[in-house]
């Protein structure tokens, strides 16, 4: 796993390259994206119990 260090060093590239005013947005859609991710691994777990 990525300590504190190196996930705030990648924030910063991050941020660098994509552009602060364009952060918000990147940031929304990762979230976005997680959650997506979290409902269908949840999804597959209850479906292999079955």
């Amino acid at each position: 796993m990525f300590g504190l260090s190196e996930l705030a060093l990648i924030l910063l590239v991050v941020a660098v390259v994509v552009g602060i005013k364009k952060l918000p947005e990147l940031t929304r859609s990762a979230g976005k994206a997680a959650r997506i991710f979290k409902s269908e691994a949840k999804a597959l777990k209850e479906q292999d119990r079955t």
